[in-house]
């Protein structure tokens, strides 16, 4: 199996393992989003809460030159170093929701 092949499966397995810890109502869903075709992957909520919309993404990860960029993590979960646990390498994670600048301090990828 290749890299990204490799690193669109641990994606989805993180996707997936949150996707069941949140607890759907019956007016608010997970929805699972795998864009495969543009390496873009997300776990969001969709619904009403009363009369008030629901709509936001809980974590984003997209693939681009090979690298897994978080986009966004809405969890108390270090999904790094949970991407880390799973065989990815510290270079191939950027964190994409921290500037450029401050991705410097940290042991993972700047871009």
């Amino acid at each position: 199996m290749d890299k990204i092949e490799h690193y669109r499966q641990i994606i989805k397995q993180i996707l997936s393992e949150h996707q069941q810890i949140v607890s759907n109502t019956d007016t608010v869903n997970s929805q699972l989003i795998l864009d495969k075709e543009n390496d873009h992957y997300q776990l969001a909520y969709v619904g009403w809460q009363g009369d008030k919309r629901v709509f936001g993404p809980v974590m984003h990860f997209d693939i681009q030159d090979g690298k897994i960029w978080i986009q966004y993590n809405g969890t108390e979960e270090s999904v790094a170093e949970r991407l880390v646990e799973l065989g990815v390498p510290p270079f191939d994670i950027v964190i994409g929701f921290h500037s450029p600048f401050k991705r410097q301090f940290t042991s993972y990828a700047v871009e």
